[in-house]
């Protein structure tokens, strides 16, 4: 399959290559607003045309569109590629509201189109492991799960500028950068929540440059940390009655030891996986366009509908708002 781009960062080319080492799909083409640089990330990453301006880029001849511009854009260039009959493969958050998930489901729909949100994390086969025996540590009772990373944009922030990723305008903020990793995987794992609250700690524009996170099941509670403003050294725990399991990282999860309370034995359980994660879910679209598979489909989008819903539950409660 032959795929366009929307984007032109660093994880544009991370796709790029995941996509091509996977065997499944070719790059073609790439869109940016400056042509200057469409013209650079077409030269540097093998592309056979760049355009500067979205219709043309769309009426190219690919079969898909990876979107990873700033997460304010997202909902409308799906809608815009659904509509030229192209499928799409979003990072995430793939939109910032549950009207605009359910708009980008009906086009999708009506197009009869795939879109997925890229949670490469949730792909991985470490994290496919843990999935598969999770029931290991019994009944789930608590976890707590951190993506707290300090930001290469947050000196330009303290220094006045204002980068997209701490901006309301492009819906930015520790929650929809960070958060969503955690956020997503306890979905996976877990469900929708009975109960939603974030505790967000507020930058002089009002984004969240970090936050708390707590997530209220029947039974249990997951408290997600997240953060763009400081650097964790600790790992994230999910806490059973029977054992308690121990990733290094969310995305990715290089390390994953299951503790035994019984026996009191730690056992390493992670395998070994690509280094550039992203192979694994550029490897599941492809193949669930290839064989029209809607059942994944539809557990999917579902997965990223609770997702949405969880996050709008918590700006909401916290008071965040976006011009979006």
């Amino acid at each position: 399959m032959k795929f366009s781009t929307i984007g032109t960062s660093w994880i544009t080319e991370s796709f790029i290559q995941a996509a091509e080492a996977s065997g499944r799909a070719q790059f073609l083409s790439v869109y940016s607003r400056s042509g200057d640089r469409a013209k650079e990330f077409a030269s540097k990453n093998g592309a056979v045309r760049w355009f500067d301006k979205m219709d043309e880029m769309l009426e190219d001849c690919s079969d898909f569109v990876y979107i990873a511009s700033p997460n304010s854009m997202h909902a409308e260039q799906i809608l815009r590629c659904l509509d030229k009959g192209k499928h799409v493969f979003c990072e995430k958050p793939m939109v910032a509201t549950e009207e605009e998930w359910h708009a980008v489901k009906e086009a999708a729909d009506r197009n009869n189109l795939f879109v997925m949100e890229g949670y490469r994390h949730l792909f991985s086969p470490n994290y496919q492991n843990l999935k598969k025996h999770l029931a290991r540590a019994g009944k789930v009772r608590s976890a707590v799960l951190q993506y707290v990373q300090y930001s290469s944009k947050y000196d330009a922030f303290k220094e006045g500028r204002n980068p997209n990723v701490f901006s309301p305008e492009f819906a930015g903020g520790a929650l929809m950068d960070l958060g969503v990793y955690p956020l997503s995987m306890a979905i996976d794992l877990f469900g929708e929540p009975k109960k939603v609250d974030y505790f967000p700690v507020a930058l002089a524009n009002g984004i969240d440059g970090s936050g708390t996170l707590v997530l209220t099941y029947e039974d249990s509670s997951i408290t997600i940390l997240c953060s763009k403003i400081a650097q964790a050294t600790i790992p994230s725990e999910i806490h059973g009655e029977d054992g308690t399991w121990t990733m290094n990282h969310l995305a990715p999860i290089g390390s994953l030891t299951f503790y035994d309370r019984k026996s009191k034995k730690i056992e390493e359980t992670a395998v070994a996986q690509s280094d550039n994660d992203m192979l694994y879910e550029a490897e599941i679209f492809v193949k669930m366009i290839e064989n029209n598979d809607r059942v994944l489909y539809e557990a999917l989008m579902e997965r990223s509908r609770l997702t949405v819903e969880s996050l709008e539950r918590a700006r909401s409660q916290a008071g965040l708002s976006f011009s979006v």
